[in-house]
């Protein structure tokens, strides 16, 4: 096969490409400009467009012939059963088209051209048919894969306040087709638990290869990591979903502050901190007037380095003073235990588990660890009562009133007293 080609140019970042590959017996000469491709070489020539014929715009078509007799793998891989085989890598060059065009040097500028249009047309409109990530929807997780293109990447990873992991694939790459479920079903989860503060991305290298190049991607996948302000680091954790999520869920620990500790003031805030935590942990502390501030203070001041030490879970951590929510007390059998006290709830299930130990680290990490649980009085969380916040000061008894009673004749009224 004889293709009249122009000398090799590289394809400006961003242009749109497609390559004719054809499966051929014949070697073509160094002279030619038709790239001898091999398993070897394959992946990287046959993905990034580089060359054209003389009737073809400058930098968008790549011709490249591979002997399929001698590199079966290739033939094989993309069900090459005749020769010569033409076949048009162009928007999804995991799935290449057949070429059912004539085989003159025009009949095959023709047909490039015809992909070409088809291919701005499908990138006018915002279509992408690259990524196998971004056409995965519903059932919930390949959709929390973010797709990260050359256009959104410095907005969406690099001006973040979160932590981002990027995958790096090509759609062609056999580990990478593997990692795809563990990755999306990774991406669920840390999305979830972090509420949003560690994100998965993909980026198919193939296409965006500004970004690509600036991180010098050369295997696939490369997994990347990116912090704000911060030089991006290989990650080089396990590729199984619960190896990425404890990756992901160790970096968001290390960086976040831990949930902040609420007194419950109202409804609202129980409901929505033990709704949108898997678990809500209350502490039920003494009466201000049984132990003042400085003491009251101590005790929060255990809670607060509880929820530290445990702020990888996102739990959320509440407090209130004992007496002023009786019916959650009640529900949750608190009366019997004296205070301080503390209960874990699970707001989904309506289960709960008590302290049974002492009010401390050592007492409340026993307690979360190994608590035996129960179900919440009911079935629902009790009615809340709106209180007052505690102003930070100790307690003060209620003035009780003086009465004057220099006015009464106290002698007349018990004359009138009947016995």
């Amino acid at each position: 096969v004889v293709l009249l080609v122009n000398p090799l140019y590289l394809l400006p970042t961003g242009v749109l490409g497609c390559s004719l590959v054809l499966s051929v017996r014949a070697f073509y000469s160094p002279s030619d400009d038709v790239v001898e491709l091999t398993p070897s070489n394959f992946n990287k020539e046959a993905w990034f467009p580089f060359v054209f014929f003389s009737e073809i715009p400058q930098g968008i078509v790549k011709v490249g012939a591979v002997d399929a007799d001698q590199h079966k793998s290739l033939g094989g891989q993309y069900g090459v059963k005749g020769f010569p085989t033409i076949k048009i890598f162009g928007a999804n060059k995991n799935k290449p088209e057949d070429y059912q065009g004539g085989r003159s040097s025009q009949a095959i500028v023709d047909g490039a051209m015809n992909v070409l249009r088809t291919l701005v047309k499908d990138r006018m409109s915002g279509k992408s048919g690259s990524s196998g990530y971004n056409k995965q929807s519903g059932g919930g997780s390949k959709q929390d894969v973010v797709e990260l293109t050359d256009d959104n990447f410095d907005k969406l990873v690099l001006e973040s306040d979160g932590v981002w992991l990027v995958e790096f694939f090509a759609p062609w790459c056999g580990h990478c087709k593997s990692l795809e479920p563990e990755w999306a079903a990774a991406a669920s989860a840390v999305n979830e638990q972090t509420k949003g503060k560690v994100r998965l991305g993909a980026m198919d290298a193939t296409v965006h290869q500004a970004v690509s190049g600036r991180y010098g991607i050369r295997g696939f996948p490369t997994i990347k990591i990116f912090r704000k302000g911060e030089e991006p680091e290989d990650y080089q954790g396990g590729r199984t979903r619960g190896d990425i999520i404890e990756r992901a869920l160790d970096m968001f620990s290390d960086h976040a502050a831990p949930p902040e500790l609420l007194e419950i003031l109202n409804k609202d805030i129980l409901m929505k901190t033990c709704e949108d935590s898997q678990l809500c942990v209350i502490g039920f502390l003494p009466h201000i007037l049984d132990t003042g501030a400085a003491c009251r203070n101590d005790y929060l001041k255990v809670m607060m380095q509880m929820s530290e030490k445990y702020k990888k879970k996102m739990w959320g951590w509440l407090w209130t003073e004992a007496g002023a929510q009786m019916e959650l007390e009640a529900s949750l059998g608190i009366g019997g235990f004296g205070y301080p006290a503390m209960a874990a709830i699970n707001a989904r299930k309506m289960k709960f588990a008590l302290l049974r130990g002492s009010f401390s680290e050592t007492g409340i990490h026993e307690f979360l660890s190994r608590g035996s649980t129960a179900t919440l009085g009911g079935g629902a969380l009790p009615k809340i009562h709106t209180v007052e916040p505690w102003d930070g000061k100790d307690g003060q008894l209620p003035v009780e009133e003086d009465y004057d009673l220099s006015d009464v004749d106290l002698d007349d009224n018990f004359d009138k007293i009947e016995l």
